[in-house]
Formats: structure tokens, sequence, C-alpha cells
């Protein structure tokens, strides 16, 4: 089975961030990705950076961006403004998420805003057919009151369009499979994308998960204790058990998969090697 896989970026806040990024892309741009995603700080704080990065890989690279795209804090017009800047950029593919508030507490839609991702997607097919991929939550997200909430909600964002859902990383695979099999039979038939985290830091991904109510195997706990000051061993560790993680649910039909590389691509990049996901050679004479 042929595997695809997508890596998804922040936006830089300082010149040696912004070096970092590029040489990031730069690395992983020969594996040929299905699509890149370029990601916004909460309440849009890094939209306008978001905005510089889609449009510098659109004109020095041939990767495919995907735009992510929030409806938190901001008024209709100044979205859909956004995603007519986006077309005419030539992005043909976006990310729309609800977004996160810029201080923690309920989501807050301002008085000519969007309600919703449904309705932002709504929103943005009124503007274009672009393609749309949406957030998925095998775990229950922490805003929501229920998993049977979260499935309504998947249901909803396709039923306005959505074309792809990506799923929040996930470190336990039967947790994958079971979300996936009951997404099916609650009617969702677009393709479900694996989200895919390597935990190098693995102190700083157990603080991540909590925040967004993943759960950390014991297993994977033990992989990486007494390896604190040991990063060499981390990143070896990291590559070995998000390539087994993507072998098993490749085993259970998935052939797409996402990457957090949190501007990191080392790691990412071996991890694709390990799956035989291989960069393309040069062309003659370049």
């Amino acid at each position: 089975m042929s595997l695809a896989v997508s890596f998804e970026f922040f936006p830089p806040r300082t010149d040696d961030m912004d070096a970092q990024l590029w040489r990031s892309i730069g690395r992983l741009a020969p594996l040929n990705p299905a699509f890149v995603s370029v990601t916004y700080g909460a309440g849009g704080s890094t939209r306008e950076r978001t905005h510089a990065t889609i449009k510098r890989m659109l004109a020095e690279t041939q990767l495919k961006p995907a735009a992510h795209l929030t409806c938190v804090g901001s008024s209709r017009e100044s979205i859909d403004e956004i995603v007519r800047d986006y077309l005419r950029s030539g992005v043909r593919h976006i990310v729309a998420l609800r977004g996160d508030m810029p201080e923690p507490g309920p989501y807050a839609q301002v008085s000519d805003g969007y309600e919703s991702t449904p309705d932002l997607i709504r929103g943005i097919r009124k503007i274009w057919p672009f393609e749309i991929s949406v957030s998925a939550y095998p775990e229950r997200h922490p805003d929501s009151p229920s998993a049977e909430h979260d499935y309504a909600l998947l249901r909803a964002k396709i039923d306005a369009g959505a074309t792809r859902a990506i799923t929040q990383f996930v470190y336990d695979t039967d947790v994958v499979l079971r979300f996936a099999d009951r997404a099916y039979r609650e009617g969702v038939r677009v393709p479900i994308v694996p989200g895919i985290m390597p935990a190098t830091n693995f102190k700083g991904v157990v603080r991540m998960a909590k925040r967004c109510g993943a759960s950390i195997p014991d297993s994977l706990a033990r992989k990486f204790e007494g390896l604190d000051n040991d990063l060499e061993t981390r990143k070896l560790i990291a590559a070995t058990v998000a390539a087994e993680q993507v072998e098993k649910l490749r085993r259970h039909g998935f052939d797409s998969f996402h990457f957090y590389t949190l501007n990191q691509a080392d790691l990412t990049f071996a991890i694709c090697h390990l799956l035989g996901v291989r960069a393309e050679a040069p062309a003659a004479g370049s």
C-alpha cells in the first residue's frame, strides 16, 4: 500500500525561528508531501506570519500549502477577505478550525462572526470550492460535553463541505482505530488522517497532551524513563515509536498520515525514511 504524508509547521515568531522553519521546509520538501499546513496561534495571534509563510511557499517551492483559518475573534467580513486573498495567492486548500481563545475559557463568537466551524466551512464554500480539511478528536475535545457531541460536530463539518478529517495527535493507536470504526458507523465517509507527533521532548508532549485531552500510554512513558538528559537516545526512541504506530495503522487500512513536525525536520525525515517514503532525486543537470 502506497503511503501519503503531509507535514504541519507553525509560523515563526523571530528571525532565528524563521530560519529554522525554512531549513525544515527545505529538508522535508523532497519527500513530496501531499500537502503542508501552517498553523495559527491562539486567537489568530500569528495570522500575519501564517499568511506570509504560505505566500512564500507558493512563490519559492513546489509544495501544496494548506492554509489554516480560524473564526475566533474575527468578523465574517474579515475572514471572507482572508479567504479571497488566499484564493488570489493560489491557495486551494484550507484547514478550517474554530480556533482557541487567546485566554483560557469557552469559545465566544463575536457579534458579526462565524458561529462555528460548520458555519465557517459554508462561508468558505460560498467563495470558492476549496479542498477543506478539518480537525477530529479520537479522545474528547476539552471543550466538548461528550464524545457524542464530537461525532455529531464532525458529521456537521462534513455535511457543510469538509473533504478530509485530520486527527489530534494520539499515542494510543487502539484509540484511533476505535474512533475510525465509530466514525464510519456514524456516517463519516471522508478520509480520516491520523495525526502523528514524534515525542522527542517527552515532558513537553505530556504537557501538550494534558491541555488537549490526549492520553499517554504507560508503555510509552516507560520508554522515555531516565532519558531527560539523553536527547540522542530520545530521538531514536521517538522515531521508532512513531514508525511502529504508523505501520500498525497501515495494517488496518490507513494510507495517509499527517506529521506535526514542530518545525524539527530531521526526526520526521527519519521516520518517513523508515516507512519507505524517499526523497525524490534531483533531475539530471540540476
